[in-house]
C-alpha cells in the first residue's frame, strides 16, 4: 500500500510557489528603482521557480488542488503584473495613456490566459498549450528589455517594445497551438542526437547568454504561428 506522504511535505512545493510571488515583487521593486536589467533577470528566476513548484509536487506526492490554485495566483503575479509594469516604467510610460492600456492589456489577457487554461486543461490536446502561455510572454518581455539595455545604441528600437507586447497578448488568448515540454516524452526521441543538439544549444547560450535566450524564445514563439499558417494553407489547397 503506497503511504502517504507527512502533511509537511506539501508546504515544499508551495515554498517554491510563494518565492516565485516574492520574485514578482522583488522585480516590480527594482523596475520602480530604475533597475530595468536587473528586473528582467529576475523575471527569470520566477520561471525557476515556477518550474520546480509543479515537479517537486508531482515527485513528492503532494499535488493539490489549493498548490494549483496559488500556483494560478503566483503566476499573475511574477508573469503578469511584474512584466507589464516593467514594460509600462521601461516603455510606456513616455506615451501616456497608449502605455497603460497596452500594459494593462498584458495583465487582463495573461489572466484570461490562465483562467482558461484552468478551466479546460482537462480536455486539451496531449504535449500542447492553446494559446502562448504566460509565463513565454514574460519572458520575452524581458528578453527585449536586455537586448536594449545590452546594446545602448539601439535604444531607438525601444517604440517596437509596445507593439511587442501588444502581439504576445493576443497570443496568449488565441487558439494557436504550442508545445508543452512538461508532457514530451523524451523516450520517443533520439539520445544522441538530442544529447547532440542540447550541448550545441547549450554552449551558444552560454557564449552569448541575451543573444542566445532570444533566439531560443523567438523560435518558440514563431513556431506556433508558423505551424497553424502551413495547417490552414494545406487545408485550403486540399479544398481547392
Amino acid at each position: 500500500m503506497r503511504q502517504s506522504p507527512p502533511p509537511i511535505a506539501y508546504l515544499l512545493p508551495n515554498l517554491f510557489t510563494a518565492a516565485s510571488v516574492f520574485t514578482g515583487f522583488y522585480t516590480i521593486a527594482l523596475a520602480l528603482e530604475g533597475s530595468f536589467a536587473s528586473a528582467a533577470w529576475f523575471i527569470f528566476l520566477a520561471l525557476v521557480f515556477d518550474g520546480l513548484d509543479g515537479r517537486v509536487a508531482r515527485m513528492t506526492n503532494t499535488a493539490s488542488h489549493f498548490g494549483v490554485e496559488f500556483d494560478s495566483l503566483a503566476d499573475i503575479v511574477a508573469f503578469g503584473v511584474a512584466p507589464a509594469l516593467l514594460l509600462y516604467l521601461y516603455a510606456g510610460e513616455s506615451y501616456g495613456r497608449i502605455g497603460i492600456v497596452v500594459s494593462a492589456l498584458f495583465i487582463i489577457f495573461g489572466a484570461v490566459r490562465l483562467a482558461r487554461f484552468n478551466v479546460t486543461t482537462s480536455r486539451i490536446e496531449p504535449s500542447v498549450f492553446i494559446g502562448l502561455p504566460i509565463p513565454t510572454a514574460a519572458i520575452m518581455i524581458s528578453i527585449a528589455i536586455l537586448l536594449l539595455e545590452q546594446y545602448p545604441e539601439f535604444v531607438a528600437l525601444k517604440v517596437f517594445v509596445l507593439p511587442l507586447a501588444v502581439v504576445l497578448s493576443i497570443l496568449m488568448v488565441s487558439n494557436i497551438r504550442y508545445p508543452s515540454f512538461k508532457k514530451m516524452n523524451f523516450k520517443t526521441f533520439h539520445f544522441m542526437r538530442f544529447l547532440v543538439g542540447l550541448i550545441v544549444v547549450a554552449l551558444g547560450v552560454f557564449i552569448y547568454p541575451i543573444e542566445g535566450m532570444a533566439i531560443l524564445a523567438a523560435g518558440y514563439l514563431l513556431y506556433g504561428p508558423s505551424r497553424a499558417s502551413f495547417y490552414l494553407l494545406r487545408r485550403l489547397i486540399y479544398r481547392g
